[in-house]
């Protein structure tokens, strides 16, 4: 694997921190319980980059989550990294811990684990991730502010951050718009890069919905990198959260 520039099966090995968040919504004081969600994605994409090839993924997680914050889980998805990778599914498990500081102010802070399977080369992708997220809520929103950063990127001994802002407004009920623009940035370029680069962007505007039971998400999002998995596209998706 050449890792000093770009190919297309290195960047599609994003990750989904997303997979590992605590809604900010949920007291740290509910009670403990169980859960599972299935999703149907039109294209898994993660900081803007397909990681099925621009096509579709079923994905589930399973999740505790106990009256005092805390909250573990597993997570997957079918991948696709494009010709010559045979690696077709990452699992990732996670951990961490939900603290309410008031009305208003939220933290979730854990660590994730990425796997990737399919592959002969598949179980040198693993790597460790440990993550903070601060959400605040007022009549304006939901507004957050997140970090992610790994030591080990994809097992390459290198550091990798990603940083996010997002807001979501609810547009009337049961209707809401988020926006969010991140950052995902190597350490070192000569290890990891895109396109040459030690950084790039990334936005996105989704809508979402729920109707009986289903959460629908509507998503228009782009880069600043002119990739064919990474351009400018609209991701659908619908899921289903189930209680135990």
């Amino acid at each position: 694997m050449n890792n000093k520039t770009f190919n297309k099966k290195t960047m599609n090995k994003a990750i989904i921190a997303t997979a590992t968040a605590c809604l900010l919504t949920v007291s740290a004081g509910a009670s403990a319980a169980l859960s599972s969600t299935v999703k149907a994605v039109s294209d898994y994409t993660f900081n803007g980059v397909s990681q099925t090839d621009s096509k579709p993924a079923l994905q589930a997680s399973f999740d505790y989550a106990a009256d005092n914050g805390f909250y573990a889980g597993t997570w997957a998805s079918n991948v696709d990294f494009g010709a010559g990778e045979d690696t077709n599914i990452e699992w990732d498990v996670y951990a961490g811990k939900y603290f309410q500081l008031n009305d208003k102010v939220g933290v979730d802070a854990g660590i994730a684990y990425y796997t990737y399977h399919g592959d002969s080369a598949s179980s040198t992708y693993k790597y460790p991730e440990v993550y903070a997220k601060f959400g605040y809520a007022s009549s304006m929103g939901a507004s957050e502010l997140n970090f992610w950063y790994s030591w080990d990127y994809f097992g390459l001994d290198v550091g990798h951050y990603i940083a996010m802002a997002a807001h979501t407004v609810e547009v009337s009920p049961g209707h809401s718009i988020k926006v969010s623009f991140d950052r995902s940035t190597s350490e070192d370029k000569n290890i990891w890069s895109w396109n040459a680069k030690a950084a790039y962007n990334h936005y996105r505007i989704a809508y979402m919905t729920s109707y009986k039971g289903f959460d629908f998400d509507v998503a228009l999002e782009d880069t600043n990198m002119d990739l064919d998995n990474a351009d400018a596209r609209i991701v659908l998706s619908v899921s289903r959260t189930f209680s135990f």
